[in-house]
Formats: structure tokens, C-alpha cells, sequence
């Protein structure tokens, strides 16, 4: 064993010292590093957390307002399968609604006349311009109800015969509009006429619309009509009938009158004028009668004045009706002179 002296034992001693203050230097330093690195990384995780909780909260309040769908899919490339995808859909219900046209314009069209029959005494009028309920406002929830209607009411080609007011009833009412159809080449079928086979393979219009429209609607049959086709254009006469009770009317004197009406003639004194869009007043009158028929009410007897014309003016058959009964009443000769201008 090595001895040795004071001096060398104290050189020895501070050579340890200093090599020990370098170790502990170099330990300081890999120290401060590595708290660094643990600084770092607690940060960014807990900012990671921070912006997922966002994130969790702004998507579960956009939930809850229905505003915002939050989708997920199936990924074989991510943990688990499952890949989340942030698909923003902002007002789902009008999307859906979108979808739904657009999958009904996937659907072939025909241009189809219905013709329905309806008792309008809890109906106002026909026309959609009125106050609910009207044909036109129960037909059109029923075409969308069926999912008949394809398109919109502007864009359906829709046409009327004719209007009628309150209270009014028709065994005759026609439209025309575009309608979904079963058959895929419907254009070749336009100007051919109609056989069995075809009606046989297309959807039961009347059937489906009856099930939906109320019981004073009813559609009693349709065909399909070339594209040209317009309801109240295409049509060759209207008939118009009034029951009324004889009562003290005389009916020999309003027949003899009525008879006056037949042909064609001016009649802008029998309507309600409209001089911005009427221009002409000429209307041809194909028959008008007077007939009883098999009711009575104590003495009275139960009548049918019948006036069948190819078109008629704003309120025209209302005018005619009301001067015929001044004549019944006895308010006015049956010869009178001036019926037209």
C-alpha cells in the first residue's frame, strides 16, 4: 500500500473536489434541460386538453340547437376503424327537405287532367286566393302528402278550368299538372291514345289522392294530356246549373227570357268588369233551360235553371241568374230590350 505525505494527500483531495464540482455542474445543466422538456410537454397537453374541451362544449351547444351535426365513419387507417369527421350541416331540416325534392326529381313526370267533383258548402271557393279551407289548398296537401307532386306548384304546369265561390259545388271541376309517374318513357305515350295496358301499369291516381283528400273532395278519374294541353283553354263548354225552390217565382216567364241568352252576344252587361285585363265581351251561349225536377217541399217545386256556354265573363252567370229572377219576381218584363249594349 502507497503511502503518502501531507502534500500529496491534499493535492490529491482538491484534484477530487474540482472533478466532483464538474460533475455536479454537468448534472445541473442535464437537470434544467430535462425539466425543460417535461415544462414543454406538460403545456402542450394540457393546451391539447384545453382545446378539446372547447371544442366538446361548442359542438354539444350546437347540438342541442340542432344547428349541427357531428359525423362519424369507419377508417381501417385509424385506431379502432373509427375516423371522426367534423361535417358541418347548418339548417338540417332544409336539407333533408332539399333531399327529399331531389330525390323525387329522380322520379319520371306525366302531364295528367284530373277531373274531381267536391260539395263546397264548407269549402271557400276554389281557389287558393281564398281563405282556408279551399279545393285548391286541400288538393295541393294531398299531391304533397301522396308525394305526387314532384316539383313545385309553379313549376307543375298547373291549369283550371274555371273558379267557383263559396259555398259552390262542381261534378266536373278539371285541372291539369305534372304528376310522379311508375312509367320511364312517358313522351312517347303524350300523343297516343290512351288503352287499358296503360292505365293498368300507372299509379292509381284516384285511388291515392281519395285515401288523402277530405270526404267533400272526391277525383273521379284522369288521363293523360299532351303537353299542349290547358284546362281552362282546351276546354269546349262549361255548364253552369241553379237549383232554386219555384216558390211565387214565374218560371215560363224566366224561360222565355232565358232563351234570349242563347248565341253569341256582347255581354258586358252581365259581368263585373275587369278592363285591364278584358277586353273583348263577345261570349257564345250554347243553351240555356228551365226545368223541374223530382222534389218538392210542400207546394213548392223544386227547379233547375241550366246555362251551358263555351266561356263566360267575371260573374257573368251570377248577372244573368239575378235578372232572371227580377223577371220571375215580376220586377222586370220578360221582353226587355236592352240585354245588350
Amino acid at each position: 500500500m502507497e503511502v503518502l505525505d501531507g502534500g500529496d494527500a491534499i493535492n490529491n483531495l482538491y484534484s477530487e473536489l474540482k472533478s466532483l464540482k464538474l460533475r455536479v455542474k454537468e448534472l445541473e445543466m442535464e437537470n434544467a434541460s430535462l425539466l425543460a422538456q417535461i415544462s414543454n410537454c406538460h403545456c402542450q397537453k394540457l393546451e391539447k386538453s384545453l382545446s378539446q374541451i372547447v371544442v366538446s362544449n361548442s359542438e354539444n351547444e350546437e347540438r342541442k340547437n340542432g344547428d349541427v351535426e357531428l359525423l362519424s365513419s369507419k377508417n381501417s387507417g385509424t385506431q379502432g376503424g373509427v375516423k371522426p369527421i367534423h361535417k358541418i350541416r347548418t339548417r338540417r331540416q332544409e336539407r333533408v327537405k332539399k333531399g327529399y325534392m331531389k330525390s323525387l326529381h329522380n322520379y319520371p313526370q306525366r302531364y295528367v287532367a284530373l277531373k274531381m267533383m267536391y260539395f263546397g258548402k264548407r269549402l271557400n271557393g276554389f281557389s287558393c286566393e281564398g281563405e282556408n279551407p279551399t279545393v285548391e289548398s286541400e288538393l295541393f296537401e294531398a299531391l304533397v302528402t301522396t308525394r305526387l307532386l314532384v316539383v313545385d306548384k309553379s313549376e307543375s304546369q298547373y291549369s283550371r278550368c274555371g273558379r267557383t265561390d263559396k259555398g259552390v259545388s262542381s261534378v266536373g271541376q278539371v285541372i291539369a299538372l305534372l304528376l310522379r309517374s311508375k312509367l320511364k318513357h312517358t313522351g312517347e305515350h303524350e300523343n297516343c291514345k290512351p288503352t287499358q295496358a296503360m292505365y293498368d301499369k300507372e299509379i292509381d291516381y284516384v285511388r291515392v289522392l281519395n285515401r288523402a283528400l277530405p270526404n267533400d273532395i272526391r277525383v273521379i278519374g284522369w288521363c293523360p294530356v299532351p303537353s299542349d294541353f290547358h284546362a281552362r283553354f282546351s276546354c269546349l263548354s262549361r255548364e253552369y246549373k241553379y237549383l232554386f225552390w219555384s216558390a211565387n217565382l214565374d218560371t215560363l216567364s224566366m224561360q222565355k227570357a232565358g232563351t234570349k241568352f242563347v248565341g253569341e252576344h256582347d255581354f258586358r252587361n252581365f259581368c263585373k268588369m275587369d278592363a285591364v285585363n278584358v277586353h273583348h265581351y263577345m261570349r257564345n251561349i250554347i243553351s240555356f233551360d228551365i226545368s223541374s225536377c223530382d222534389e218538392r217541399s210542400g207546394e213548392s217545386q223544386l227547379w233547375a235553371m241550366t246555362i251551358k256556354g263555351s266561356a263566360f265573363l267575371w260573374h257573368q252567370v251570377r248577372c244573368m241568374v239575378a235578372v232572371l229572377f227580377m223577371i220571375g219576381e215580376g220586377l222586370e218584363s220578360p221582353s226587355v230590350r236592352k240585354l245588350y249594349p
